[in-house]
């Protein structure tokens, strides 16, 4: 399985029996550039596996409507959407989700939970793997909460971790948020997921520019959690190893 990080929250993931993207915002070029965004999307058209686009919701770093018109290119193209996101006349292949929903589409199994901003995260199994992707799941754990409002956002992310959890399920991959902007709360989110759901590989995303932080994530939780591993992300369109 290849794993390409495009930009923010935004992976593709190559598994044998077809391609997955999550979250698709726009794509940056960068000197470190491991792969050509638009290449690698023209050899996914080419390609006889199917592609399954998915959107968590509709923020704008999360969703481009620009994913709409892949399926004048894709014939073998489905969409897997959030419930929040509109669309007009949707195609038969449009698939829109709302928390707690349970999907199959061809050889996917496909499972939403909740979220503590808008839209969904969901869990996706795909060729005796289970990824999972958190949308905006995090536990957003701003400075300048009320204590009201840092108990309620405590107790909705907490409660979202363990309804994942119940599913007993053991998730391979999971894309996460660690966003700078929570400042010295960067971590928690991340680490309350690892140590309650205990992923085989974590990897960081929200990263917008900050792509330090994750380094930082990893130096700070690898060693308190070795049964996961924690990637970190350096540049935009990088080839992750797992």
């Amino acid at each position: 399985m290849k794993i390409f990080f495009i930009y923010h929250s935004c992976f593709i993931i190559e598994a044998k029996s077809s391609f997955l993207l999550f979250d698709y915002f726009k794509n940056k070029k960068d000197k470190n550039s491991d792969f050509d965004f638009n290449v690698l999307m023209s050899n996914i058209f080419e390609s006889e596996k199917p592609l399954y686009v998915f959107s968590s919701h509709n923020h704008h770093d999360h969703f481009n409507k620009e994913i709409l018109k892949w399926h004048e290119i894709k014939k073998n193209i489905y969409y897997i959407l959030s419930s929040d996101i509109k669309i007009k006349n949707p195609e038969i292949n449009y698939h829109f989700m709302k928390t707690n929903e349970e999907i199959h589409i061809n050889n996917l199994k496909i499972l939403s939970y909740g979220s503590t901003d808008e839209g969904i995260s969901f869990t996706v199994e795909v060729d005796h793997r289970r990824i999972f992707h958190a949308g905006d799941l995090n536990w957003w754990k701003w400075s300048e909460d009320t204590l009201s409002e840092e108990k309620a956002m405590e107790e909705a992310f907490k409660n979202i971790v363990d309804d994942i959890k119940g599913k007993r399920n053991v998730i391979s991959v999971a894309f996460f948020p660690v966003d700078y902007r929570l400042e010295e709360n960067y971590h928690c989110g991340g680490e309350y997921f690892i140590h309650k759901i205990k992923p085989r590989t974590f990897i960081p995303m929200h990263l917008w520019d900050e792509f330090s932080i994750s380094h930082k994530f990893k130096m700070s939780q690898q060693e308190k959690f070795p049964s996961t591993k924690i990637l970190e992300i350096s540049h935009p369109n990088e080839l992750l190893e797992i």
